[in-house]
């Protein structure tokens, strides 16, 4: 961002000369004046933004800090790539293995 060559006390203070045929100095206090206002509120707002950037750069790092920390966890999980439906039927596997097993037992 390029640095401001005025402040609203520089715009503030400015003192015209004088001539024959200048200008009316109350017309160049009232105009000075709206632009001291307007400069002012584009100080403010360009603050506010500033703030805003400066947050939203750090909710940005934050989560994608978590996100790195949350990936690892992710990748080194046992059960990578199994579905419910897989773990239903080996958990039917097993139960028609063991029960199977002991109708036999009982049987004999």
């Amino acid at each position: 961002m390029s640095e401001r060559l005025l402040t609203t006390k520089d715009i503030l203070q400015k003192d015209f000369k004088n001539s024959f045929r200048g200008y009316n100095v109350s017309e160049v206090d009232e105009y000075l004046d709206t632009v001291i206002r307007d400069y002012d509120s584009f100080q403010k707002e360009i603050a506010f933004l500033q703030n805003e950037n400066e947050r939203l750069r750090a909710r940005v790092e934050e989560l994608s800090r978590k996100q790195s920390q949350a990936e690892p966890q992710r990748s080194t999980s046992p059960q990578m790539g199994i579905t419910n439906f897989d773990i239903l039927k080996r958990l039917s596997n097993l139960e028609k293995h063991v029960f199977d097993a002991k109708l036999k037992e009982d049987q004999q």
